[in-house]
């Protein structure tokens, strides 16, 4: 197996080739802002030894934070129509309150509230207004409107009238971008539908990405499929993704964790993984990142669904530093370290500066930083070890010391004893441990319902086959899946004998 790993950082494009288990070769290429240009540098460079020409590639695993990015900096955003099935009931909460002003004047392209929707234990709430929804998706078409986001209550439950409703938005609006809810979130109508209007809100710059990451991939001469990584450290295939790409909001800092697994065979451990703009911290259980099981915001948005559990610090490689008083980012110059800072000979003192003069890396024109004496150097060391054992301390889940994997180009930050660590584990390859996550990934499918009138056995049995099925979905081959991760709860408020099962399943990638 011959893969390709690419991650797209907010500094470095990282690229590995990985064949039969092992890194054949590591690049990195400065991050463009067109993002496709820092791929296509960084396959070139990958291909400079000829290693490409010579082997066949099973697939190109790309990771990126540019669907995140954009919802963080407002750009490149799509106005949604959102449709929510729940009337008459939580007409007092409509769909937008409780975004930012600023984000939701972007994104907010019309409102309709219809009947519909289920109650808590699965039974019809109202039946479904087919003729409001049919007239609601008319007057979405004269507003031209081409993102469509459906929410309804308790939909996890039951999706049927999402899909009803959007099987009739589909006829009024052929080519139209749906998201339904109960595809992406959980229990929790605000949070789930938040989700959903996220999602439907990138619809356009999904397919625009992904139509130049393969682009990119073709002109450098590469035939292979195209996978894009997930928040829980698992790929889809490139058509899914587009159709889902909330799912990579994370997918940078679980690449990292997976990666750092990976290269060091620990499969329970934190990982701390310094970017040139970033610190993010998280924890490995069973080889995964742990999931974040309560509200997450993204944006200012308070959202539900599947996300890992991480604490992310302004602490790079590129992080401005204030020498009176001391401070350390978060300001960030991140793809530009190598313009403005001072060892290549910019104005701005970053991390890296000190590093080079501290004599912990050999890059740019240690001349240049010459006057940071080793008293100052040791200051700045001192503040980033702070700040990397708090964040680990608060993302700890266990009273004793546990092992901790570095990666990351910035992992120069992270001393070789921090307070609560038993040992710092430093890896080959460590600095592309995104990029390498994203080549070994597999693909995963989750099953997160509420099962009424099943004997405990049944409704788990049940949950796995659900799994499973979204994973052969998304590309996983049916034969080497396995369940890493089962979960299951009565809920006595619940008439009957009501069970919610949570239950992750991951195998390989299909063979094309």
């Amino acid at each position: 197996m011959r893969r390709i790993g690419i991650d797209v950082g907010g500094t470095n494009t990282d690229a590995v080739l990985i064949e039969e288990g092992k890194v054949v070769r590591a690049v990195k290429a400065p991050t463009s802002e067109d993002v496709t240009g820092g791929i296509l540098d960084a396959l070139a460079r990958l291909g400079q030894s000829g290693v490409l020409r010579t082997r066949r590639i099973d697939g190109v695993m790309i990771g990126t934070t540019h669907f995140v990015n954009a919802v963080v900096q407002r750009r490149s955003l799509t106005p949604v129509a959102a449709l929510r099935l729940a009337m008459p009931a939580s007409a007092s909460l409509p769909p937008f309150c409780d975004w930012p002003d600023d984000l939701a004047g972007i994104v907010r392209g019309g409102v309709w509230m219809v009947e519909g929707g289920h109650e808590y234990d699965g039974r019809p709430f109202m039946p479904l207004d087919t003729v409001a929804v049919q007239r609601a998706a008319r007057e979405m078409k004269a507003r031209g409107l081409r993102a469509v986001a459906i929410s309804a209550s308790f939909s996890p439950l039951d999706s049927s009238h999402e899909k009803q409703a959007a099987e009739i938005v589909a006829r009024e609006l052929p080519g139209a971008a749906i998201t339904c809810s109960s595809d992406l979130g959980r229990i929790g109508l605000l949070e789930r539908e938040n989700a959903g209007l996220l999602n439907a809100a990138l619809a356009d710059l999904a397919r625009d990405t992904i139509a130049a990451f393969e682009k990119a991939i073709a002109d450098s001469g590469i035939e292979a499929p195209l996978f894009i990584t997930q928040n829980d450290g698992t790929v889809v295939e490139a058509a899914q993704a587009g159709r889902l790409p909330v799912y990579s909001f994370a997918s940078g800092a679980t690449n990292s964790m997976r990666g750092g697994a990976y290269l060091s065979g620990l499969q329970d451990a934190m990982v701390v993984d310094v970017g040139g703009t970033t610190t993010d911290v998280g924890q490995l259980k069973n080889g995964f990142p742990r999931e974040a099981n309560s509200v997450v915001k993204v944006g200012g948005v308070r959202t539900l669904f599947r996300m890992p559990d991480l604490m992310s610090i302004g602490l790079g490689g590129g992080s401005h530093v204030s020498l009176e008083p001391l401070q350390v980012g978060p300001l960030s110059v991140g793809y530009r370290l190598l313009k403005e800072g001072i060892a290549f000979g910019g104005k701005q003192l970053t991390t890296t500066d000190i590093a080079v003069a501290a004599g912990k890396l050999a890059l740019g024109d240690r001349a240049k930083v010459a006057h940071l004496d080793a008293a100052t150097c040791a200051r700045v060391f001192a503040e980033a070890r702070r700040m990397v054992e708090e964040t680990v301390d608060r993302m700890k889940t266990e009273a004793g010391d546990v092992p901790l994997v570095a990666v990351g180009g910035g992992a120069f930050l992270v001393p070789d004893k921090l307070d609560g660590v038993a040992r710092v584990v430093r890896v080959q390859h460590g600095d592309c441990a995104n990029a390498v996550g994203a080549a070994i990934a597999q693909v995963s499918g989750e099953c997160d319902q509420i099962f009424r009138d099943l004997a405990r056995v049944e409704a788990i049995a049940r949950a796995k086959e659900i799994a499973a099925d979204r994973a052969a979905a998304a590309g996983a081959d049916r034969s080497t899946l396995s369940t890493i991760e089962t979960e299951d709860m009565p809920l006595a408020y619940l008439p009957g004998n009501s069970l919610r099962v949570r239950v992750r399943v991951v195998g390989d990638v299909a063979a094309a």
